[in-house]
Order: C-alpha cells, then structure tokens, then sequence
C-alpha cells in the first residue's frame, strides 16, 4: 500500500502544533476539539504518482477541450448550463479563459482504477496545508522526495504569463511582471486564511506590493484601472467564488433566499470592462464560473460526441457518469448507486451520498431539491488505505501542469471533517 510504515519518530503533536504555529502560516492544528493534520504521512511509489499527476493533467484538458466547445456552441449556456445574467456575463467578458490553479480530487478505487469526482478550478484551496505540512514533517519520512517544493514557482509563473496574456497589443518579451497584486477574498470567513498568508508570502518574496481585502474594498480610477483599498493594480488573485459574484440562487424548495442573493454588480462589472481592456489580470479568470459548474461533468457524459476521440475514452475512463438531476427518471436514481451534488456545493448539505443516508433521507432529498441546480453522479468505490481510510488526492494542476499534492483522509465518502496528512513520493 501507499501508506507510509517506515518513517522515523514523529514529534508528538502538541509539540507539531507548538511548531505550525511558528510558521506564522497555519494557526489552527485542531478544529472542533479534534486533530486536524495526521503527523504519518502517505508515502506513494513513483508510478502511482505519475499516474496520478497524468490523469489530473488529463481532467483539466478535459475541461479546457469543453470551454471551447461551449464558446464556439453559446446556446449551451443558456440550454444546458442555465446561468444568471451575471454568470453569463462573467463567461462571455472571459473569453473562454477559466485556467491559472485548480485542483483535482482523484481516488483510487476498489477496481484499481482512478477516478476524478470534481475539478475545483474556481477557488482550489488547501495550498498551505499542502506545502507546510510537507515542509515540517519531511524529515520523519526519509527516503521521500517532497512533491510540493516547486509548487510556489510554478505559481508565480502561471501569474507571471496570465498577465502577459491579457496585455493587448503587447509581445510576452516586452510586457513587465505584476509588481502590484490583490488578493481579493471574503474576509469575513477564516477558513482559507492560511491560504491568503502563503500567497502573500510568496508575492512579497519577488517583491511584490501586496493588498489584501474583499470585492466591497474594489474602486476604479477615471482612467479605468482598478485599485483596491486605494491602490492601483496590476493583477488580482481571486479567491472570491464567481457564484458569489453573481445572483444567489437556493438549491433546496422551499429554502428561504439568502440575506445577500443580489449579484456585487458595482464591483463586478468595472473590473470585467477593466480586464477586457488589458487594465488588470484577473485570476482565476472569471470564465471558471463555467468550469466549476458541475454541469459540465454532465455535459461530458451527455453530450460526448462533441468532443475528440481521445477525450471521450478519458470521459468514460476518468469521470464518474453524470447526469443531469433535471433530465433523469427520479425513480430510477437508485440510492445505493448515486450521488447528488449541486451544481456550485462542495461539501455538507449540497452533496448526497445515496449509500451513506437511509433510503427515507434519499426519498425526501429527491422530493426537496431544486432539480435543475443538481446533478446525480455515479457512486464508485474507493480503496482504503491499510487502516481503513478514504484517500483523497488532490492534485494541483497550474497551467495545465500537475504541480503538487493535498491529501485528505476519511472514514466515509461524506466525512467532511477529514484529516490532512502529507504526501510524499519514493525515492
């Protein structure tokens, strides 16, 4: 198995948390009272990484081969995607660009195959947990290579070419480095903190001004360019998710409208004119607004013969079957077969894991939702580690390039209260 036996004496983790803290990066080792990081970590042979790191490459084309055949096909938007005006709007002023850093969540399953349940392209995090984890417990797993340390560099690069891209008018030779970035995320949540930090470390380290706020600390000079808390920009890290931007719409009948479902039109509009004119960088681009949407898992399995004979094997190979929860028969939806996820959720009451709920949760689930914010999975089997954990892989993929890993360990497919542990390869 993958999981690492051989390591040396791990320090116990009052003293590990005692060191995260030090990092000045991560602050929080427990959540809930309990242990968030395992100290042993998963250790995988070199095949398994590079399969891994292949297929992860192989799901982001796959979502790169689907921006162009919706830009070319723009019926789809409204036809099969359905998305608000503002959605629309932010896939139209991208261009078809969605890509700078995703994250790809592959498990290894039961049959031996490996399967991609999502693509994070929007918001991928876990970043900080991924390279610091690593970084501190590499010397109680000799032998291993450290599959993360080159992950800050790749990131600064596909920054570094993502403002080139958008100058107009410019060649890449002649066009200058951002030296004024933002971060620009939701400040009143402290889950991806830690995040933001490693970011701004980075940055600073090739000298960057740095500025950190919301989209509410957006303004736009007479000229056109954006700033942020006063200062003018030259590109934005976006870590605010494009279904925030937008309208929010609920998923649940009968659930009532969120506080805040308005789309930050004053904001978002200036800055997508502002990148349409070569003013600032955005990225992730705004267009992952399409490519995070979980329709286009279902677009994949429904309309395959849209795209190359190569990435129909790798549909049918890599992604679940997914379908469409507005297009299916919902007697047929076998509980112990599928898998509900909404279209924009991640975690907690927007996905629905029909083996793990009890058939009269599944029927009232089915009844409640809002079938055309959802779509039904196929559910697969994934192969537990040796102490009986679910391993999730997350691959990072920057600039359609695997760049590095982030592991997490469960007891079931739904646990979201997992355990983070490092990832390392074999010499």
């Amino acid at each position: 198995m993958n999981e690492a036996r051989t390591q040396s004496a791990s320090p116990g983790y009052g003293e590990f948390a005692r060191t995260l803290y030090r990092t000045g990066i991560l602050s929080d080792p427990w959540l809930g009272g309990r242990e968030r990081f395992r100290l042993q970590g998963l250790v995988l042979e070199q095949f398994t990484a590079q399969r891994l790191k292949r297929i992860a490459e192989r799901v982001a084309y796959l979502h790169h081969e689907l921006a162009g055949i919706v830009w070319n096909r723009p019926e789809l938007v409204d036809d099969f995607f359905h998305l608000t005006p503002y959605q629309k709007a932010m896939w139209l002023a991208s261009g078809g660009r969605w890509h700078g850093i995703a994250r790809i969540d592959l498990f290894i399953c039961s049959d031996g195959n490996i399967r991609a349940c999502e693509m994070n392209s929007d918001t991928p995090s876990g970043e900080a947990e991924a390279v610091v984890l690593n970084n501190l417990l590499h010397q109680f797993h000799p032998d291993t290579i450290d599959p993360n340390l080159g992950l800050e560099d790749r990131f600064w690069k596909m920054l570094v070419e993502s403002h080139r891209a958008v100058q107009p008018g410019e060649t890449p030779p002649t066009t200058s480095p951002p030296s004024s970035i933002a971060i620009i995320y939701p400040t009143d949540l402290p889950e991806d903190l830690s995040m933001i930090a490693l970011y701004r470390t980075w940055l600073e380290r090739r000298g960057c001004r740095v500025v950190l706020g919301s989209p509410y600390n957006l303004t736009v000079n007479d000229d056109g360019r954006i700033r942020v808390l006063g200062e003018p920009i030259d590109l934005i890290v976006r870590h605010y998710k494009t279904d925030w931007w937008g309208e929010r719409e609920t998923i649940w009948a009968g659930q009532p409208s969120y506080p805040d479902p308005e789309p930050l039109d004053a904001q978002l509009l200036p800055l997508l004119k502002a990148e349409c004119e070569g003013k600032v960088t955005v990225v992730n681009p705004f267009g992952a607004v399409l490519t995070q949407n979980k329709m286009s898992l279902a677009l994949m399995w429904e309309y395959r013969d849209l795209f190359s004979s190569r990435s129909q094997q790798w549909i049918s190979k890599y992604i679940p079957e997914t379908r469409r929860v507005i297009g299916c028969d919902m007697d047929m939806l076998d509980r112990t077969q599928w898998v509900l996820k909404s279209t924009y959720g991640c975690e907690g009451d927007s996905v629905i894991c029909g083996p793990f709920v009890k058939p009269r949760e599944w029927r009232t689930a089915l009844k409640m939702i809002e079938a055309r914010h959802w779509v039904a999975q196929r559910f697969f089997e994934v192969s537990p580690t040796d102490d009986g954990l679910l391993p999730n892989y997350g691959v990072y993929v920057v600039g359609g390039r695997s760049a590095g890993f982030y592991a997490r360990l469960s007891t079931t497919s739904t646990d979201y209260s997992a355990v983070t542990t490092p990832v390392y390869l074999q010499r």
